[in-house]
């Protein structure tokens, strides 16, 4: 019986994992072009930590992490409890007073595996730590539907704001009230939130949830007048950069950190897991982690939602994984230095395949076809004997002889410089 992977944890395969790489290329430039620097944490953390910053009542902690009762440790379900708490550890603001981080890695949640959704799935995560400005809110924003542009996806931007622990609990009990009143009518979930987690039931998918809530009372028009200023300020940057936005009153996210800004990046194309991003601003979260009272915002994008629409776009082209030669040796004399050869240009640089198994010069043509090798070398006994190969260019199959006299080092030299010279 053959074992296979666990359910909701899956393989990324070669073919995939080029389209992985070059969505991690261009999430670092992209971050690095913003001064961000990358962070790694440790994929474990002490329970406590997410209960404090995500909140008790959240669904994540609820029934979706993967804990260790007895060792009182969590596999990480989001990426920036784990960021604060190291930048907390380590004193990094006392290092620079505004910290810019991203980290790319796994996540975990034990959820009902669907298309888009796993229990182990990654994330590009990027927060920008010690800053209050409004205009830093909507940089980040920019800077989030600057990657998914470059990649060529086509998504959506909505905001919202949460308020502030000032403004937020009158609203809190205005919207309990209201909920009370239809509450037979909500979801079992819905029922259990109106009470611990209000603004969740705000957030539910289910229509007999979103019909109830139409007339609900707004937390944009319980904002206090700092919130209302600071959201004010926030759509005029995101104007001035020229990214568009919609606003969506019902936007809460689902993690309690989160305070003002809030934002979704949003595609039609993945049924119901529409969110391709999604982030907001958390001020109080490292106060409440035992950090000094500073700001921050960040956001996090699905690697496994982003290559699921990659790949659903034909128009998406990625560049193919490739090598720069093949070297075809035929007959065991030719074997060693061909083998030689080609551990020369691997160690300057060039991508170099070969094939061991003496097939016949027809059979090593389709192996260097099938690793996309831009040239073949072929190397015959007659030709070795010569001192020279053929090389073949296999975009046009068009060959030109090759002078291999000289040791392996001079041979590799002259090689690297005709291949150099042709590919560039």
């Amino acid at each position: 019986m053959k074992i296979q992977a666990i359910n909701g944890f899956k393989d990324i395969l070669p073919g995939n994992v080029i389209r992985w790489q070059y969505i991690e290329r261009c999430a670092r430039d992209i971050f690095e072009r913003f001064g961000m620097q990358e962070i790694r944490m440790p994929i474990m953390e002490k329970t406590e930590l997410f209960v404090r910053s995500i909140g008790e009542a959240t669904d994540v902690v609820e029934k979706e992490m993967y804990t260790f009762i007895d060792k009182g440790i969590t596999m990480r379900p989001e990426a920036t409890a784990s960021i604060m708490r190291a930048f907390i550890e380590h004193g990094l603001h006392v290092q620079q007073p505004v910290q810019r981080l991203y980290t790319i890695g796994p996540m975990f949640r034990h959820e009902r595996p669907q298309k888009g959704r796993l229990r182990q799935f990654h994330q590009l995560d990027a927060e920008i730590i010690g800053a209050v400005e409004p205009r830093i809110d909507a940089e980040l924003i920019a800077m989030g539907q600057m990657l998914l542009d470059e990649l060529g996806l086509k998504t959506s931007l909505e905001i919202n704001s949460l308020g502030c622990p000032v403004c937020r609990p009158p609203f809190k009990a205005r919207l309990i009230t209201y909920l009370e009143q239809s509450i037979e009518h909500l979801c079992e979930d819905c029922k259990r939130r109106t009470h611990t987690n209000p603004l969740r039931v705000l957030d539910c998918k289910k229509p007999s949830c979103r019909a109830l809530v139409v007339e609900a009372p707004s937390m944009l028009e319980a904002l206090c007048p700092e919130c209302d200023q600071h959201f004010q300020e926030v759509k005029e940057a995101l104007q001035a950069l020229r990214v568009p936005f919609q606003i969506n009153r019902f936007m809460v996210r689902g993690l309690d950190y989160y305070t003002r800004t809030t934002f979704e990046f949003l595609t039609s194309d993945l049924g119901a897991q529409a969110a391709v991003g999604a982030g907001g601003r958390y001020d109080g979260l490292i106060e409440q982690l035992g950090g000094p009272p500073l700001s921050g915002i960040g956001f996090a994008m699905g690697m496994e939602r982003i290559a699921l629409l990659m790949e659903q776009d034909t128009e998406s082209h990625l560049p193919a994984a490739s090598m720069d030669i093949f070297l075809a040796a035929l007959g065991s004399e030719t074997l060693a230095p061909c083998s030689l050869l080609a551990h020369l240009l691997r160690q300057q640089g060039i991508r170099a395949a070969i094939d061991y198994s003496g097939r016949s010069l027809k059979a090593q043509l389709k192996q260097a076809g099938r690793v996309n090798a831009r040239f073949t070398l072929i190397v015959g006994v007659d030709e070795w004997s010569r001192q020279e190969g053929i090389l073949r260019d296999m975009t046009n199959q068009v060959q030109q002889p090759f002078d291999m006299s000289g040791t392996p080092e001079e041979q590799s030299l002259r090689l690297k410089q005709l291949l150099q010279t042709t590919i560039h």
